[in-house]
């Protein structure tokens, strides 16, 4: 988008790399922090919770809104997925948070937003058909297959690549993922470790609790807009109250077989019920799994949460039990940690 159309915004916003370098090679001068958010817009209180945990932690807080299309197979909603822009920047420029120092200065806002054109991020160009693809991506071998890899083949790949170019523009001291793409945020965790980057370290990538509706629970995405309000209150909210019944079962001592019966046992229950009648929902099943959250390899049938936690350690190890369903046209996702989610980094 070009800077002479954009929204007025009272938060400086840079649409080219070389405008945003500039000003952060003033943040390096003046050794401040900087904190950073990936987005693809249309934000919500999801998004607004990791920007306040930056504001809280960093002298300044930067956002990026890029719509990805490294990340979208040719089938998937890449055209029509929601672009909010003037809402995101109103919603931005309302954030304030109070640091509590020896020396306040006013209330953190955020401190820039970088919104780069696709031909900003992908100079050789870019198609959503990986074997038309050209130039430099970046794959984490190995960890893209499973969960959501198995739905969406290529949907890591063209994750790490795009978060590699903004870590490689934005240089974040800190940087705030959101735990309901659990897999994408331990995925990208390596992928700092495994290519030696220092902005962020590993250590400075934080995995936030989920953001949820307060009434429902359902988990805050931008693709909840496509529901209609009918699947929003009653069909959507069926994937956490799935996963927490299989949750209730692993701390009950039952086998993962059990806990994923469990699960896939309200969600078949919120089909038959929902599926009849004038104001029919459809629900579809994807899939409900335990996974390890060091190789992401799926936990064995038969094994129990006294044989999983039992390593020796204070901590009780963790696990992802994570699922995704359709409703109507919609796919959602979402996931609980069975153990201790400290031991993920994930910190509330």
């Amino acid at each position: 988008m070009s800077s002479s159309i954009l929204p007025p915004s009272s938060i400086p916003v840079f649409t080219t790399l070389a405008s945003y370098r500039e000003w952060r090679r003033a943040a390096y001068d003046e050794k401040k922090t900087v904190g950073f958010v990936a987005t693809m817009g249309a934000l919500h209180e999801g998004h607004l919770t990791l920007v306040r945990r930056s504001l809280a932690a960093n002298d300044y807080t930067v956002l990026s809104i890029f719509v990805n299309p490294a990340q979208f197979a040719p089938h998937e909603d890449l055209a029509t997925y929601p672009r909010t822009l003037p809402h995101d920047l109103e919603l931005l420029s309302s954030l304030s948070v109070s640091v509590d120092t020896p020396h306040p200065d006013a209330p953190r806002t955020p401190s820039a937003v970088f919104l780069p054109s696709v031909s900003e991020m992908y100079p050789s160009g870019i198609e959503q058909d990986v074997s038309a693809q050209k130039g430099a991506f970046v794959e984490v071998k190995g960890y893209g297959h499973q969960m959501e890899g198995r739905t969406r083949p290529t949907f890591f790949r063209g994750v790490a690549t795009v978060v590699t170019k903004l870590f490689n523009a934005i240089e974040p001291t800190h940087t705030y993922f959101g735990q309901k793409d659990i897999q994408q945020a331990l995925l990208l965790r390596r992928l700092t470790r495994d290519l030696l980057l220092s902005h962020p370290l590993p250590e400075n990538l934080h995995i936030v609790p989920t953001a949820r509706d307060p009434t429902t629970s359902l988990a805050l995405s931008s693709r909840n807009a496509y529901l209609t309000p009918r699947e929003r209150e009653f069909a959507a909210p069926a994937l956490y109250a799935a996963l927490q019944s299989g949750k209730r079962a692993w701390e009950a001592g039952m086998s993962k077989e059990a806990c994923i019966t469990h699960a896939r046992g309200v969600i078949e229950e919120t089909a038959q019920r929902l599926g009849t009648g004038e104001e029919a929902v459809k629900i579809e099943l994807d899939y409900v799994e335990i996974n390890d959250p060091e190789t992401f390899d799926v936990l064995p049938d038969a094994v129990t949460r006294g044989q999983w936690g039992a390593d020796g350690g204070k901590e009780e190890r963790a696990a992802i039990f994570s699922g995704a369903i359709w409703v109507g046209r919609t796919r959602l996702i979402d996931n609980v940690i069975l153990g201790d989610a400290r031991s993920l980094g994930i910190v509330g």
